[in-house]
């Protein structure tokens, strides 16, 4: 599906996404990633989906959106891989223009030492990038990159797009317990999100099902201190830590819309329960769906989840 949700999201309300890269394409495979080890691993950019085919779905899922009195805040590019590998991405942006919505881009940075990737996003409304780690064996110990990235290189690029870039840029480090937790990886981290001045610094922590099961979040201590340590060198921190909340927008049919936000987004199951209710569905759509295997369900954190079921998973 290349047009999910809207769904809640924690910095941009209701976003409508854009999934606009075949599932699991990244250039990264994180260790606590939500959707799995990454199939195809890759740092070339393609020709995936044909822009206007995308416009379109956009278009369609509006109208839907509109006749059942649903707004959204943002279209965000938040596909199931690394949306700058799409050739397509500065055009799709372009086209999607005409709805007249901000447009929003969540990348993990991996590409950002290529021009072309700096000039397409330079035509997004509010761009995040992720800052994990700036320590190379760190970086590679929880986002597990592709063997040929290079951190400075990528490091760099993000300077060069934060010196020119005119929308709201803002940042992404997620936390793993063991991983990059520690006080000085936070305080070298911090020192190089001074140099850009982002907007805002988000610290995130796993809330969902990571690909690798030994991952954890950071004990409150340490999630505090590298809090308190971002703050004092000046940089606007908000933690995303907490559940994005229950607001899933209905467009008409309550299994395609929980199959499509599923396939990139799990849901909890109370706000299933909530969706389910507010479309006017029971529970039996959801274990039908799992009946057919489209569905799975799994816990994390004492939480049970669902996923959409893909046949490599």
């Amino acid at each position: 599906m290349l047009v999910y949700g809207p769904v809640p999201s924690r910095r941009l309300g209701k976003s409508l996404g854009i999934n606009n890269i075949p599932f699991k394409t990244c250039s990264y495979s994180c260790s606590y990633c939500q959707l799995g080890k990454s199939i195809t691993m890759s740092i070339t950019r393609s020709d995936f989906h044909d822009p206007k085919q995308i416009v379109l779905e956009v278009q369609n899922k509006l109208k839907a959106l509109q006749d059942h009195g649903e707004t959204i805040d943002y279209i965000s590019f938040v596909p199931d891989g690394e949306p700058t590998l799409d050739s397509n991405l500065g055009t799709t942006i372009s086209l999607l223009k005409k709805f007249e919505l901000p447009i929003a881009v969540i990348t993990n940075s991996s590409l950002m030492g290529q021009l072309d990737v700096r000039n397409e996003l330079f035509e997004a409304d509010w761009v995040s990038v992720k800052v994990d780690s700036v320590r190379e064996d760190t970086w590679r110990k929880v986002d597990h990159p592709h063997r040929s990235l290079s951190l400075p290189s990528i490091l760099e690029g993000i300077t060069e797009f934060a010196s020119i870039y005119e929308g709201i840029l803002v940042t992404e480090t997620m936390v793993v317990k063991d991983g990059n937790d520690d006080d000085e990886n936070a305080q070298e981290t911090a020192s190089f999100l001074c140099k850009i001045q982002p907007a805002f610094s988000y610290i995130s922590i796993p809330t969902r099902p990571p690909a690798d099961t030994s991952v954890k979040p950071p004990d409150e201590s340490s999630l505090n201190r590298i809090y308190q340590i971002f703050t004092s060198m000046g940089i606007r921190t908000e933690y995303l830590i907490g559940y994005e909340g229950n607001e899933f927008a209905f467009s008409g049919n309550a299994a395609e819309d929980i199959l499509s936000i599923t396939a990139v987004h799990p849901m909890r199951e109370d706000a299933i329960l909530e969706f389910l209710q507010k479309s006017g569905s029971s529970f039996k759509t959801i274990e039908d769906l799992l009946e057919k295997n489209l569905l799975v369900k799994n816990e994390y954190n004492e939480k049970f989840f669902y996923s959409r079921k893909f046949p490599k998973q």
